[in-house]
């Protein structure tokens, strides 16, 4: 059924009665109607303009991705935890299961919820109220946590509240941070072609290649397939990316050798790059390589697998390529967020003439 819940008014009771074979529940307090794709248009059409309608019931059941990695939540399940201590209902585990969130999202949830509720022992869930979700966000904002923890501790209570209970999320409208708007740590060219350069071996090579020659996340990496480099077109499939999207990127030449190279020399089975006992290789250790190889290559700032990504997208714009293309190449959803490397383009700051000189 289609459950209505109205502040009583005359013109809404009035115009409940003229839908189709519309009903009281004494129990839950609200007219119904029989649940069909017919009668959400009769809903619509019926209150637009007159009312605010909250659909939010009839969109959380979305269609979900069939291309993330498995979810793992039975390691929640079975794991041994201290006395006493308050673990995750099923319920949440259960609902972060059917939604299919990434591994890593399903990690952040469940600890900063654990968090959460380990903080008022005492209390039934049912009981906790907006002021202490308030009180707790408190306590990690005089622990100066960053504005990125606030956040992920906020989206883990409000899952809870507002997916699992499926409570109005208006009811639980929590202040976020203000956004920080910083700017992404870019190196040179010549800093790149040194990384490279640093690696150990031709796997290593190929990685660091990759990440910079055709701008993917590390995770983005780590699920790529051979299946996936498309040589004829010099392109790269990326699959199942952030924001449930697939995309192409470019294929460097360069990188297309010395992938030839690996390819005969580790014959790879599933994934391009596996670990010593076949799967998926590890996500530490792309990040291990790429800061060894910057620490030999003698450069003083931390360079990460995302910072090699930050540099493709600069450089590119650097060197004129349109913004909507960049775009595409990244995977924004938003031209915003590419927007930002035009802060860090040294183009921008060329023609400008500096009013001491």
């Amino acid at each position: 059924m289609i459950g209505i819940k109205f502040v009583p008014n005359k013109l809404i009771q009035s115009l409940i009665k003229g839908l189709p074979n519309a009903k009281w529940s004494k129990q839950y307090n609200m007219a119904y109607i029989p649940n069909t794709k017919s009668n959400l248009g009769v809903i619509f059409n019926t209150f637009k303009g007159l009312v605010w309608i909250n659909y939010n019931r009839f969109l959380t059941n979305k269609p979900i991705n069939t291309k993330n990695e498995s979810i793992d939540v039975e390691w929640f399940r079975k794991r041994k935890t201290v006395p006493e201590y308050r673990v995750c209902p099923e319920e949440y585990l259960l609902k972060l299961e059917l939604k299919r969130y990434a591994n890593n999202t399903v990690r952040t949830y469940v600890s900063f919820f654990e968090m959460f509720i380990n903080y008022y022992k005492d209390k039934e869930l049912n009981t906790i109220n907006e002021s202490d979700i308030r009180a707790f966000l408190q306590t990690l904002i005089r622990r100066k946590v960053s504005n990125s923890y606030l956040n992920q501790a906020i989206n883990a209570i409000k899952f809870y509240y507002e997916v699992v209970l499926g409570m109005p999320n208006r009811f639980y409208e929590i202040e976020r941070p203000r956004k920080e708007s910083k700017l992404p740590k870019v190196i040179s060219k010549e800093e790149v072609l040194s990384i490279i350069a640093c690696t150990n071996n031709i796997k290593h090579r190929c990685i660091a290649e990759l990440l910079y020659s055709s701008g993917l996340r590390r995770s983005e990496l780590l699920n790529l397939k051979a299946t996936d480099i498309d040589s004829k077109r010099m392109l790269i499939r990326v699959e199942g990316s952030k924001g449930n999207k697939d995309r192409y990127t470019l294929l460097s030449k360069t990188t297309l050798e010395d992938l030839r190279i690996y390819f005969k020399e580790w014959k790879p089975k599933e994934y391009l790059f596996e670990g010593q006992k076949g799967g998926r290789y590890g996500g530490e250790s792309v990040l291990k390589i790429v800061k060894t190889a910057a620490q030999k290559a003698n450069i003083k700032q931390v360079v990460t697998p995302h910072v090699l990504r930050h540099s493709f997208a600069t450089h590119l714009l650097e060197s004129g390529v349109d913004l909507r293309q960049i775009q595409v190449l990244l995977g924004h959803g938003s031209s915003k967020t590419t927007e930002i490397y035009t802060h860090v383009a040294t183009n921008t700051f060329k023609t400008i003439k500096n009013p001491l000189d």
